[in-house]
């Protein structure tokens, strides 16, 4: 295993850590968790040189937490470094921050957490808890030695991002969505960057981009890879284009079988700082443009369509469906249509014609929404 530099903290990571969200599990039911596959999963990562274990409050509908709690019971707590994330979209006055973190203690069945994170932090939940003082509270944890590093999983655009680490002195770390599709979304290279800039550990989640990057690609993206003249595949090519830049601390899979956990790590054993030539990094440039070429409304985000007298986010429903189309994967992509708000969906549209006076491409919303709402529902069932 390689391990590499996570910012100013002392110990190094391995370059390949173990995210607890997507647990092997009875025919898909989120809390039914198959035990011995994830205590051989686990077993095989550590003895093979994993060193971060990373959990989560809502995971598996709540069973993460405890299934991780009873395995790290049976002598491996001291073999990892344990990370789990405060829910802070739950957390709606001071004494809640006490509640879930005892409540994680508890269910992980320890005395301290190495790497506390506040969860998936966005513009609102970080000025709640903000506001709130959650600060002022994890720092009394750190004094009492309950937490001993301290950072965020982040949700929103880079602004958002760069005010949150400009707030406060003593981050560790954070932790992003990045991959070689996802350059410039959310926090994105910028925000990699930026952190790194100030001492603050990158954690990369999503690497694969829910498994998206991880399926055999389409075909004309399957030539792309097969006349690079690369031995990589494309998974493992994914991979090695994160851990070839030195601002990325550690790659965060959720592996679900021990294939996968096996395939990670040999992929990490192999990993370092600049091993893609250009030539290689010139491939992810051909790869990406082929996907996004595959964009079927060109909606750049711009938002100069809202707000929608609806309520419609139309940017949102646009950016899912493109996603599914780009992937050839509309039913996951229904999956996450179905969690956007009703009254965000597209389905609201009455047509008025507002946004398609204020769009700077000239698409044709309407039609457009009605396509998108249609294919999403119809292929996104179940």
């Amino acid at each position: 295993m390689q391990y590499r530099k996570l910012g100013k903290l002392e110990w190094q990571p391995s370059a390949l850590g173990f995210g607890a969200m997507r647990l092997p599990t009875y025919d898909q039911d989120l809390d039914r968790i198959n035990i011995s596959a994830t205590r051989e999963m686990l077993e095989y990562a550590i003895e093979n040189g994993v060193n971060y274990l990373d959990t989560a409050w809502p995971y598996h509908k709540g069973k993460s937490e405890e299934v991780i709690g009873e395995f790290l019971k049976e002598g491996y707590r001291d073999k990892i470094k344990l990370a789990t994330k405060m829910p802070v979209w739950e957390v709606n006055e001071v004494k809640d921050f006490d509640h879930f973190f005892k409540e994680q203690l508890k269910k992980l069945q320890t005395e301290w957490i190495d790497c506390y994170l506040l969860h998936a932090l966005n513009q609102k939940t970080w000025k709640k808890v903000y506001d709130l003082g959650v600060l002022d509270w994890c720092e009394k944890q750190k004094r009492e030695g309950l937490i001993f590093s301290l950072g965020f999983s982040f949700h929103d655009q880079y602004p958002v991002f760069q005010q949150i680490i400009d707030a406060y002195g003593e981050w560790d770390f954070c932790q992003i969505q990045y991959n070689f599709m996802d350059i410039d979304y959310q926090a994105g290279k910028k925000g990699l960057q930026y952190a790194h800039a100030h001492d603050i550990g990158v954690i990369v989640m999503e690497p694969l981009r829910g498994g998206q990057l991880a399926k055999e690609p389409p075909s004309d993206i399957s030539e792309i890879w097969k006349n690079s003249g690369s031995d990589l595949n494309h998974v493992d090519a994914a991979l090695q284009w994160l851990w070839n830049q030195a601002e990325v601390g550690l790659v965060l899979s959720g592996m679900s079988n021990l294939d996968q956990v096996k395939d990670n790590i040999a992929s990490a054993d192999k990993s370092s700082i600049n091993l893609l030539s250009d030539a290689d990094l010139m491939v992810f440039e051909q790869v990406r443009e082929a996907y996004l070429k595959r964009i079927a409304i060109p909606c750049t985000g711009c938002r100069y369509c809202l707000p929608c007298p609806q309520n419609i986010d139309i940017p949102a429903v646009f950016d899912i469906y493109n996603t599914g189309i780009i992937y050839e994967d509309i039913p996951k992509a229904g999956l996450f249509y179905n969690w956007l708000k009703p009254d965000n969906r597209a389905d609201r549209c009455l047509a008025c014609g507002e946004c398609e006076e204020k769009c700077p491409q000239n698409i044709k919303i309407i039609d457009a929404l009605q396509k998108a709402h249609k294919e999403l529902t119809e292929g996104g069932k179940g």
